[in-house]
């Protein structure tokens, strides 16, 4: 049973000052069966009260102002989460009883399955077709169907970071064969929503184990698939892994700007820089930790209501 502490800072830093600063948060561990937070101290630079509210995918989601002139914005988030093993059967075990007719019949009956079972509009729909007609085998059963997806993935594309951004679509990523987590994600979904399996994105923490997991450390993107046997599982592209224990979950949702860890806005005539850092704890001691600084500037000629996102710190 698995106990991590995580300490996840996210620092804005203004050449200027700013103010008027609306700020949205999803960095609480999302509440299911398979994760119990323990505790969590959120640290605020100027200490706002944080309003919450559960959002449509059921994300924990803070939100909060800073109205005074400001040069940084810091949010320190601590927390303790337990992971359970997890004890329910294995998908591909289960996968017998989880046939298409039966997972039609749970999408018929629910809105949020039949919206995450929808692909995207992309321009490479052809390229998807030809993957999945070389993919899907007659006697597949779902399970087995996403898993072949996830080795696809994890064999033909390399795991490269610094080629792609957050902006980097769909279609840019079949084209270069190569992304980090976050890419690898939304190839798979679009691929497992073409044959309308219900699918959804989930950011989070891939905590190492010393096992040489990609991602490991930092913030890290997966999916999750709905099965009828199985209820919401999550099986990790990068990896090619169904989800263990290791993996912690803040939020879930369509694609990543459903979980964008921070949103916000400011007034104000300044250019910004952002840094990430992020660092996993075990209960022997051991402690993994990694730093990002992203350059993220804006025109700083007049005054203006500036929009900024931490989604640029792609997730690996």
């Amino acid at each position: 049973m698995p106990v991590f502490k995580i300490h996840h800072i996210t620092k804005y830093t203004y050449d200027r000052p700013v103010r008027e600063s609306a700020n949205q948060i999803k960095i609480f561990p999302f509440a299911n069966e398979q994760q119990e937070l323990q505790n969590q101290n959120l640290v605020i630079t100027g200490d706002p009260s944080v309003n919450q509210f559960k959002d449509y995918w059921g994300n924990t989601v803070g939100w909060f102002m800073l109205h005074e002139p400001h040069t940084e914005l810091v949010i320190d988030s601590q927390l303790t989460v337990n992971v359970p093993m997890l004890n329910r059967s294995n998908p591909l075990a289960a996968s017998r009883f989880s046939d298409w007719e039966l997972l039609k019949g749970y999408i018929a009956q629910d809105m949020k399955l039949l919206d995450l079972s929808k692909p995207e509009l992309i321009s490479s729909k052809g390229e998807i077709a030809e993957m999945i007609a070389d993919l899907r085998h007659n006697r597949d059963t779902p399970a087995m169907f996403i898993q072949r997806c996830s080795e696809y993935i994890f064999e033909k594309f390399e795991y490269k970071k610094g080629i792609t951004t957050v902006e980097t679509t769909v279609d840019e990523i079949l084209s270069i064969k190569s992304g980090v987590c976050q890419d690898f994600a939304h190839v798979l979904l679009e691929m497992l929503r073409s044959v309308s399996i219900p699918s959804r994105y989930v950011s989070g923490y891939i905590c190492p184990n010393h096992d040489g997991a990609r991602g490991a450390g930092a913030t890290h993107a997966w999916v999750e698939v709905y099965l009828p046997s199985t209820g919401w599982v999550g099986i990790d592209p990068t990896n090619n892994a169904w989800v263990t224990d290791q993996h912690v979950v803040l939020a879930v949702g369509r694609h990543f700007n459903d979980c964008s860890p921070v949103k916000g806005t400011f007034k104000g005539p300044a250019n910004q820089s952002l840094s990430v850092f992020v660092s996993v704890g075990y209960e022997d001691g051991f402690v993994f930790q990694e730093n990002n600084a992203v350059k993220m500037s804006v025109d700083s000629t007049q005054e203006k209501v500036i929009a900024y996102d931490s989604s640029i710190q792609q997730q690996q």
